[in-house]
């Protein structure tokens, strides 16, 4: 008797410590702790679109071609993530790049790293400097066939200066008795260290050796910035606003409150005192992700809230793949006790695999992606490693607290009822159908915006470049009054529906940055601002601006998504021993992709960094769904003794996990949706396609996948038919 009441003791202590370690977690995201604050959610870095930050304008001074002035844009938006991955950089006009940095008020701290353009230079195994990149004339990328080998060799061609020529030559001659590395460096970085195989005398050089193509043209571009006499002069530097409104932080973080509130509160009336024990685990997740958020110093946008609802989506899926398992052992007949063991243990497989594929994304997103990409990529991954943790470790650890503190009776925890075996296999010839024509829809749509309109989709300035006009009223105009007042008549005339605004702070300007405008529209909405706002027209300036996205860029986010599918399609396959399964998981996470992409195309959403954002959480989302249903074909294969039915297997497998894929589309769905109800206008169209992402992933999983995966069967291996 004295033992059990020690026992219990014991274990309310336990409770009461989680729950004061929760507290603590708690203030410190509130208040913040010392003169610092340091750990208050309120100092999390924010990206321009939430808080806006410095915008800095330099002219380049000299004579420069544009490849030259692009080469500057491209190594600039490298060098601007030292500062934050969120940065935009975009050229203004013939001669000007404009540098946007989130977090920034100050920008006198980086204009002067920020504004020269960078030291290369030519190094030998002694370290004696043998030329800087003054004194290369040019470098380009090539490709060729090897007539020895028949493959294709990638190198960089470089032409030096006359005075290099010289350097040049008594260097390798030098170099090439042992065949000695020459050691190319950038801003103190080696980025390439060629052995010599012969002495260089007529100032033309290849560097031989590269993997692919992009390599080579990254390499040739970083020594070509680094040879230019570029000067870059400032022209001028503002603090601007957040680019999403004032409303965008405070409206959003309270459709996420709300939208956390009505999914804790499902979780309990669904699951009971499990529901309460992924409350805890769910609130710890949000107070940890916010905490390390500032620990880590990581810049919060769009598409990083982005990340954080679908690492949300996934916690509530572990929380639900487990608690689901648990009612199962208890309608098989197990005690409370030995259901929560063996439910945890069953379920640790599906939340495993699910969330190393996303793993595997948002490492390669990570490291090879670029600017939104990577910083979303980093959110994500945090997200996940907490969800894991607190899914699978904390959620555990309650759930044997309540049970030991007496709540053992089955009511406490429901049980599964017994379900009819459905058939998804049966029609899959018409969710075969219905997928297809949706697919085709979108991409004739995709044709049809291109032959009336002139672009398949409707790029947003970051792809597609536009114009950026400065105005100076000579009223004080705050966000929310300029968005009622003035943005209805430059939505009118230029004929733009997402326009970019960003209010220069310590003045009466803005910003409004649109799709690009010729000479008659530039005028009518000079003309408008004039007459309707009393503007001065003398204070009206319009510069033409680039893609924020360069090519670079893009070329950076398809072979990180590549080799990120790739790699997931490697991971199935090891861990299913089935290359069907991988290949059944890709095609669906394709499915999904070309459906909201011929969403974008019907709709006319804007497509900009939030699209990005969009394209990869449906990724994550639908890999995940897939990989539940899998785990549950592969146990359901292994309990088989007798001959194998695979209609049946599938059809059973999509059953018994129906629930989860239901509770888990609707939570997430529920949290995009209040999202979007509460949001501002760059918000919805973010909210929108993901809605449609969510529910195309729960029908790809439930509909097309196990039929995918029948259908290989049936192809390459035996089966019965049922």
């Amino acid at each position: 008797m004295n033992t059990n009441a020690n026992s219990k003791t014991k274990y309310i202590l336990e409770l009461a410590a989680l729950l004061a370690v929760m507290l603590l977690i708690g203030l410190t995201v509130v208040f913040g702790i010392g003169q610092t604050k340091t750990g208050a959610a309120k100092n999390i870095k924010l990206g321009l679109d939430l808080a806006g930050g410095v915008s800095i304008t330099y002219e380049a001074v000299g004579d420069f071609t544009q490849e030259e002035l692009a080469d500057t844009v491209y190594k600039l938006q490298l060098r601007v993530q030292n500062y934050s991955t969120e940065s935009d950089v975009y050229q203004e006009g013939s001669n000007r790049i404009n540098v946007e940095i989130p977090g920034v008020t100050d920008a006198n701290a980086i204009l002067q790293e920020l504004g020269k353009p960078g030291a290369l230079v030519f190094v030998d195994m002694e370290g004696n400097v043998i030329m800087t990149g003054s004194d290369v004339e040019d470098a380009q990328p090539a490709s060729y066939n090897d007539s020895t080998t028949g493959l294709r060799e990638y190198i960089v061609s470089l032409e030096l200066t006359e005075t290099g020529k010289q350097a040049f030559a008594a260097a390798t001659e030098k170099a090439v008795v042992n065949h000695d590395a020459i050691f190319i460096i950038y801003d103190n970085m080696v980025i390439s260290a060629p052995s010599v195989q012969t002495a260089i005398t007529d100032g033309r050089c290849q560097i031989t050796g590269m993997p692919d193509y992009d390599t080579a043209s990254n390499l040739a571009s970083t020594i070509r910035i680094g040879s230019l006499p570029l000067e870059l002069k400032e022209l001028r530097s503002n603090v601007v606003g957040a680019k999403l409104g004032e409303e965008a932080i405070s409206t959003s973080l309270m459709a996420g409150l709300i939208g956390f509130i009505l999914v804790i509160v499902f979780m309990i009336l669904a699951y009971r005192i499990s529901g309460v024990a992924s409350a805890i685990a769910l609130t710890l997740y949000v107070g940890l992700m916010l905490g390390l958020l500032n620990a880590f110093d990581l810049t919060l946008t769009l598409p990083g809230i982005a990340g954080i609802v679908l690492s949300i989506g996934m916690a509530v899926d572990a929380n639900v793949i487990i608690y689901a398992r648990i009612k199962e052992e208890l309608a098989a007949g197990k005690t409370v006790q030995s259901a929560i063991k063996v439910g945890f243990n069953k379920a640790m497989s599906a939340i495993i695999d699910g969330n190393v594929t996303t793993i595997i994304a948002a490492l390669v997103l990570m490291y090879k992606g670029s600017g939104t990409i990577r910083g979303f990529a980093q959110t994500l991954l945090l997200g996940i490693v907490l969800s894991m943790f607190t899914a699978l470790v904390v959620s555990r650890f309650v759930m044997y607290l309540f049970y030991h503190l007496g709540f053992r009776d089955v009511k406490w925890y429901g049980v599964q009822k017994e379900r009819k075996t459905i058939s998804f296999v049966k029609p899959k010839n018409l969710f075969f159908g219905i997928s297809a024509a949706l697919i085709v829809f979108g991409v004739c749509f995709t044709f049809v915006n291109r032959s009336s309109i002139g672009g398949a989709l409707n790029y947003s300035i970051e792809f597609a470049g536009g114009t950026s006009t400065n105005v100076t009223f000579n009223e004080e105009y705050t966000l929310v009054d300029f968005e009622s007042k003035v943005l209805p008549v430059i939505k009118e005339i230029t004929g733009d529906e997402t326009p970019q605004l960003q209010k220069i702070e310590g003045s009466t300007a803005f910003v409004i940055k649109t799709k690009e405008l010729n000479t008659d529209t530039r005028q009518a909405l000079n003309q408008a601002l004039v007459e309707q706002f009393g503007v001065d027209e003398t204070l009206i300036t319009a510069e033409t601006i680039s893609p924020s996205i360069s090519s670079e860029m893009k070329g950076d986010a398809v072979t990180a998504v590549i080799i990120a599918t790739i790699l997931m399609l490697l991971y199935i396959w090891i861990r299913f021993s089935d290359i069907k399964f991988a290949a059944s998981a890709v095609i669906a996470l394709l499915h999904d992709v070309l459906i909201v992409f011929g969403f974008y195309a019907v709709s006319r959403i804007a497509v900009g960094n939030t699209f990005i954002a969009c394209m990869l959480t449906i990724v994550g989302y639908s890999i995940n769904a897939t990989i539940v249903i899998f785990d549950r074909i592969r146990e359901n294969l292994a309990d088989k003794t007798e001959e194998i039915d695979y209609n049946d297997i599938v059809n059973k497998s999509i059953t018994q996990t129906l629930t989860r894929s239901i509770y888990t589309s609707l939570t997430t769905f529920v949290m995009v949706l209040v999202l979007y109800i509460m949001g501002v206008a760059s918000i919805k169209e973010f909210a929108l396609p993901l809605m449609v992402g969510i529910v195309c992933g729960a029908y790809s999983s439930v509909c097309i996948t196990g039929s995918l995966w029948l259908t290989m069967k049936k192809l390459w291996g035996k089966y019965k038919k049922q």
